[in-house]
């Protein structure tokens, strides 16, 4: 689906603030609260909207340590790599990347011995061969993703990792 500039303002509003109301969003970008929720419902119907969530800070629910984990993998797909990490709760993201490693993981913890525990799991799937691992300090920059040439959300400061 092709975004026009109106729906990429309104994608931007909505990212700034997922709670306001199509009324806000309209008097934002010069439409009516019904032409924003009729292309709002259209964004969420082809996907580019996937979902409206809460943002919380994850220390509040008890993960205070965060890491980065490098999986160097036998032979295997993304897929595979993907059942591998998937069913490890701790997991929050997982991508390919280029480099030595065939995969990076972002792993949250309660502490660093619960971290431990995390990597020796993951390790032991089958398709890891082995790991590598940072633990972050802290976070620095955390920001939802804008369109090309669009300003960057304003996102509160990040706490640091413990």
């Amino acid at each position: 689906m092709r975004l026009d500039a109106l729906d990429q303002r309104i994608i931007a509003e909505l990212m700034r603030d997922a709670r306001a109301s199509y009324a806000d969003i309209g008097a934002q970008v010069g439409l009516s609260a019904p032409a924003v929720k009729r292309r709002v419902d259209r964004l969420r119907a082809a996907g580019v909207i996937k979902g409206f969530t809460a943002l919380v800070e994850p220390s509040a629910l008890g993960w205070t340590t965060e890491a980065y984990v490098e999986l160097y993998c036998t032979k295997t797909s993304p897929a595979e790599i993907l059942a591998c990490v998937a069913k490890h709760p701790e997991v929050v993201s997982a991508c390919t990347v280029t480099g030595e490693a065939d995969a990076l993981v972002h792993v949250l913890a309660s502490d660093v011995q619960h971290l431990e525990r995390v990597v020796e799991r993951i390790a032991a799937e089958p398709c890891v061969v082995r790991t590598k691992s940072v633990i972050v300090l802290s976070r620095l920059l955390s920001r939802a993703a804008t369109a090309p040439g669009e300003p960057a959300v304003a996102a509160a400061p990040m706490a640091a990792a413990r």
